[in-house]
């Protein structure tokens, strides 16, 4: 039997730092969203990954992996977005068993107009606050646990940087 391994009050301040970002970020950016485009965080992700898209359309399984949701919560969001005019499902022309999202030219629009309110966000809650050479710490930082917690990349957040591979 192992002993167990406590973490250390250097490492439980680190920790316990960690996860008050974690849970107050997403709020932050969820409030904003909400005021300024009526949207959720996960729409808004959703949307902003089609937009990045080759001709913003995405099968719905590699939407999902790239927006790190279920199958069944990314349909939930898909059926909003398009009730709302944002997207688009469609067959997929070369596997008709697999189902494409589009963004609309309304949803495209949407994106437009949201990304700046949102990377103002962003900045002034993460970015803004560190120096140059944090944000490099940050990013590796960041890296060495994406690499721990999604080692296949399916959230494809891990870059082509020598420093990643």
């Amino acid at each position: 039997m192992t002993e167990q391994r406590w973490l250390s009050a250097e490492e439980s301040r680190a920790w316990k730092k960690l996860i008050a970002v974690v849970e107050l970020l997403p709020g932050a950016l969820d409030s904003q969203l909400q005021r300024d485009a009526e949207l959720t965080h996960f729409e808004y992700f959703t949307l902003a990954m089609l937009s990045e898209a080759p001709e913003h359309t995405l099968r719905m399984t590699a939407l999902a992996a790239v927006t790190n949701s279920t199958l069944p919560r990314l349909s939930h969001v898909a059926s909003r977005l398009e009730q709302r005019g944002y997207l688009r499902r469609s067959p997929c022309s070369e596997d008709r068993r697999a189902t494409n999202a589009s963004l609309t030219d309304e949803g495209w629009q949407k994106v437009v107009h949201t990304a700046p309110g949102h990377v103002a966000t962003v900045r002034t809650n993460v970015i803004d606050p560190l120096d140059r050479s944090e944000v490099r710490e940050l990013d590796r930082i960041m890296g060495k646990m994406l690499r721990k917690l999604d080692p296949d990349n399916r959230f494809k957040a891990l870059g082509i940087d020598s420093d990643e591979q």
